[in-house]
Formats: C-alpha cells, sequence, structure tokens
C-alpha cells in the first residue's frame, strides 16, 4: 500500500483532522537505509498523536544536503518500504533542502525531530512557533544510524 500525498491533499487532511479535535504528529528526513533507529523513532513518534506524517527528503533533496553519493535507496524504495509501516500514515516527498515550506503549510500540531537535533537549531524552528504547533526531540537510538552502517560496509571492501 502506498501512502505517497501531495502537498495539496496533506494540507487538506491537516485541516481536517485539526477540526475533528485530532493531532497530527509529522516528522521529516532521509529515511535511507532504513534501520532500527529509525522504526523505534516512527514508532514512538506515532505515540503522540493519531496521524504520523512524514515529510521525505527527494532523491535531490538528499544529494543537495549529504552529497551525489546519496541517497543509497532510491526515493520510490525508500517510499514503499516506509509505506509497509502500521505506524506511517501518509508520506509527502519534498524538494526544498529543509522542511520549512511543507512545515508551514501542513502546520502540524506536532514536529518530531531524532535527539541527534536540538530545538532551537531547527530550521523550522520559528515557523512552528509562530503558528502555535510544537516541537518533540525523541531521543536518539544509540549505536544505530545510517553513517554507521555505511561505515561499516566500507570497512568490508
Amino acid at each position: 500500500m502506498n501512502k505517497l500525498i501531495t502537498l495539496e491533499t496533506a494540507v487538506k487532511i491537516s485541516q481536517a483532522l485539526k477540526s475533528n479535535g485530532k493531532t497530527l504528529v509529522f516528522t521529516n528526513g532521509c529515511f535511507d537505509l532504513i534501520h532500527a533507529g529509525h522504526v523505534i523513532y516512527l514508532e514512538q513518534a506515532k505515540k503522540l498523536g493519531d496521524v504520523l506524517m512524514i515529510g521525505l527528503n527527494s532523491d535531490d533533496s538528499i544529494r543537495l544536503n549529504k552529497g551525489k553519493q546519496r541517497p543509497i535507496i532510491s526515493q520510490a524504495d525508500r517510499i514503499t518500504v516506509l509505506s509497509a509501516f502500521w505506524f506511517v500514515d501518509y508520506i509527502i516527498v519534498f524538494d526544498d533542502k529543509t522542511p520549512v515550506p511543507l512545515i508551514s503549510a501542513i502546520k502540524p500540531d506536532i514536529h518530531v525531530k531524532g535527539g541527534d537535533y536540538q530545538v532551537e537549531n531547527l530550521p523550522e524552528y520559528f515557523v512552528i512557533q509562530q503558528y502555535g504547533g510544537k516541537i518533540k526531540i525523541i531521543p536518539f537510538v544509540d549505536g544505530k544510524s545510517t553513517s554507521l552502517i555505511i561505515d561499516k560496509i566500507k570497512e568490508l571492501t
């Protein structure tokens, strides 16, 4: 089941949830080489509200942020894997360097980031503050990261 939606649909979903007193939880990321840390993080994010929407960096956005060697896993394949998780309700792909334009349009109730981030340093911090949303940092799962997996693979070659 593909859970990919457009920005227009995401905005409509957000508005409908708010009018029904439901909580929209949003997170964003590359989710390249999905691992146990991602799964734990997304499950915890889902528990914070009624609907979990993921802003997924497009392949172009990842190259912009992480260099031409990335992503390892294509956008289409990352969508397929994320869509398979019961705790993921919707996925929206974005091409920008940051999720600020997406968050500005959707206005999620809770924006979730991993423990390797600090609230005040997030590029989306001010936008979320302006519309009255909340930011929740979920503790980082030690030893679980895409970078560590890539480094381990490099050691094997």
